[in-house]
Formats: C-alpha cells, structure tokens, sequence
C-alpha cells in the first residue's frame, strides 16, 4: 500500500469530520457513540481541558498497541490522537455560541446531522487506510492477534465496556442520573449498531472514488 498525500489528506478530513460530528453530538445531548462516553465521564472527573485529556487517554492505548501489535498503526493513528480531541472541544464550544439551549426539535436535527457526519468521515478516514484509530486497534488485537471471538462480538463488547466505565466514572466526578442520557442515549446505540451500513455507502460512493480519481 502507498503511503501518498491524497491518502494523508483523506485521514485528515475524515478525523476533522469526524471530531467536528462529535461536537454536534454534544449539541444534540442525546448519546455519543460508546467511546467517546467514556471520554465524557473522564471529562467531569478529571479537571482538564478535553483536548489533552483525548490525547492522555489515547496514548496510553497507542501504548498497549505498541507492545501487543504494531501492525495496525499509522499516519492515520497520530492523526486522530492528536487531532480529534481539540478540535471536538473547540467545535463543540463554537457550536453552543450558536446552539444556546436548543429545543428537542433541534437536538434530534443535530443528532441526525451528527450520525451521517460521522459516518461520512468514518469512510474517509478508513479508505485512506494508513492506521485505525488506537481505540478501534484494541478490537483487533483482541479477535485478530488474541482470537478471542470475532471482530463484531469484539468490538460490541469494548462498546459496553466503555459505556459502563463512562457511566460509572461520570457519576465518581459528580454527575447526575438525569445527565447521563446526554451522553448515554439513543445516539449511543444507533452509534454502536447502526452505523455500519452508512459508512458502507460513502466508501462506496464517495470515498473510494476520490482515493481512485485520475489515477
């Protein structure tokens, strides 16, 4: 596979997409997708900016890839480690000095928006094929290198696991129940199970042919 510019530059707007989409899904309080729930439970229990917590939390996973399997981390992998944590946290800010207490009808709009981003810069992301994010390498580790189950199985598991973990450190920093559907909704379970056959259409559609156009 060869590593050129159209394939960096389809990583980096696949992970600005991507992190812009998680920005809306704050807007919309009604899920984000599994892992990013436990980044919003870490968020209130430790007291700094999302930004650098993202890079914290993902560089002790680049870690465990590192030792266990290197083979899945690329260009794409710092990218996204760097990148997608400040530029949620900064989109999200921006968002809510246009979004100032959004109605229901709004928040469902966002979150619809939020889902078809996300999966639209998923499929950038994933064709341009220089490394997988270094949460979504632990999945593999576990079905591919450790062969404990299949990749689906897998990563529904590594799913719940964070949701709980989300929950649970949320309510550690203080948090309240009726807080948690912001961050533990509909949009987490559409996330988790449905997004799968979008993000198929705009590789097929969308992402393949750019990577493919006037080659």
């Amino acid at each position: 596979m060869k590593i050129d510019g159209r394939r960096v530059l389809m990583s980096l707007f696949g992970v600005t997409i991507c992190a812009i989409s998680v920005g809306i899904f704050k807007i919309a309080a009604l899920g984000v997708d599994p892992f990013q729930s436990l980044m919003s439970g870490l968020d209130k229990l430790i007291p700094i900016e999302f930004g650098t917590l993202y890079v914290i939390v993902n560089a002790i996973l680049l870690i465990f890839s590192l030792v266990v399997d290197r083979h899945n981390i690329g260009i794409a992998t710092f990218i996204n480690l760097f990148l997608l944590g400040y530029i949620t946290q900064y989109s999200y800010a921006f968002l809510q000095t246009i979004f100032v207490n959004p109605s229901m009808a709004v928040r469902f709009a966002c979150l619809i928006v939020g889902i078809v981003i996300i999966c639209f810069g998923s499929a950038f992301y994933m064709t341009a094929d220089l490394g997988v994010s270094t949460y979504d390498a632990v999945a593999i580790v576990m079905s591919g290198k450790w062969k404990l189950g299949k990749f689906k199985y897998i990563r529904i598991c590594t799913d719940l696991v964070c949701v709980i973990a989300g929950i649970i450190v949320f309510m550690i920093g203080g948090g309240t129940i009726s807080e948690i559907p912001t961050f533990v909704g509909i949009g987490t379970i559409i996330t988790a199970f449905f997004m799968g056959p979008l993000v198929d259409w705009f590789n097929r559609k969308v992402a393949i042919p750019v990577l493919n156009w006037k080659r």
